[in-house]
């Protein structure tokens, strides 16, 4: 009888133990600072977005979120690193759009695959591309700016990036209307930027957030959106495909969060419910729509979907222009 009741205690205490253990742990995270990468250069719509989240986000996290920008190979240096960080939830990816749904349909060797070794956490805000043009330039309407694209002998575009979706709009632009565009990719919307206000190329596809500074400071001129539908946030800017009737011509940016493989659920689902929090939080949505930003919280199943409609997305966007990453 006495091994059995020692038997007994045993059980009853590895049990409560366990159980005693299991809120100990989740309560544990986070216990330091976070660490949140963003794959392009300082200025961009990713950079922003995170930043305008971090400070928030580590509030309710109680815990400091360190943003830090590794630029480089449209998106797959910093993507990689992440990738390859420990899957404790103290390192996470603000992907966007390039390296998340275009990469890997468009970059040869790809030492990462976003499907299986990045696991979706929480969408933080959606954004249309904008047309920008130098404060200088000759025109100010998009149908202006087509009749100089046919006059010109040769025009440049520069984007964030190879495979990002602002070289994706500009290729099809180049596709219906000039076959003289040349293509000048840059490691991040900021450098972009620079160069246009200083003249240096003719035109970019940022994402409106990334532009936005530029355009009240009287640097830089709008012509029109990427997006399917006008911006709620900007809604007297055309689109693209209103003015030029071209099919289906409809590209945005996001940004989201996602976390290393093998990072436990219950650390997503509570970033999740914290990023939620954070991006309807009044002041900081204010800030993102203000920018231009379209803030819709989706939960971690509903997050996932929406990166894998994406991915299918330029898929065929990658067919339909017959740019290769050479």
């Amino acid at each position: 009888m006495r091994a059995i009741r020692t038997l007994v205690t045993g059980l009853v205490a590895a049990a409560v133990s366990v159980i005693m253990a299991l809120p100990a742990w989740s309560q544990a995270y986070p216990n330091r600072s976070i660490q949140v990468v963003v794959a392009y250069a300082a200025g961009g719509t990713g950079d922003i977005v995170a930043r305008t989240i971090s400070d928030k986000l580590g509030a309710a996290l109680g815990q400091t979120v360190v943003v830090e920008n590794r630029a480089g190979a449209s998106g797959a240096i910093g993507a990689h690193s992440v990738t390859s960080a420990s899957p404790d939830g103290y390192t996470l990816l603000v992907g966007q759009t390039g390296e998340i749904a275009v990469n890997q349909h468009w970059l040869k060797g790809l030492n990462y695959d976003p499907d299986k070794d990045l696991l979706p956490i929480a969408l933080a805000a959606i954004v249309p591309l904008a047309l920008v043009v130098p404060a200088k330039a000759p025109y100010s309407t998009l149908p202006e700016f087509l009749a100089a694209l046919k006059a010109k002998p040769k025009m440049t575009f520069a984007s964030a990036g190879i495979g990002t979706p602002g070289h994706f709009a500009g290729e099809l632009l180049k596709q219906k209307f000039d076959d003289n565009l040349t293509h000048v990719p840059y490691k991040g919307a900021g450098p972009a930027l620079n160069d246009l206000i200083g003249n240096h190329v003719d035109f970019y596809f940022p994402g409106f957030p990334a532009a936005a500074p530029h355009l009240k400071g009287g640097t830089l001129k709008v012509l029109a959106l990427s997006s399917a539908s006008r911006s709620p946030a900007a809604p007297d800017i055309p689109t693209v495909a209103e003015v030029t009737g071209i099919k289906d011509y409809d590209f945005t940016l996001w940004a989201g969060f996602f976390a290393p493989r093998g990072t436990s659920q219950t650390i997503i689902d509570h970033l999740n419910t914290q990023i939620n929090k954070v991006i309807e939080d009044p002041e900081v949505k204010a800030r993102l729509e203000a920018a231009g930003a379209v803030v819709t919280p989706m939960s971690v199943a509903q997050f996932k979907a929406f990166v894998q409609n994406e991915s299918a997305k330029y898929l065929r966007v990658i067919k339909e222009t017959g740019v290769t990453s050479q």
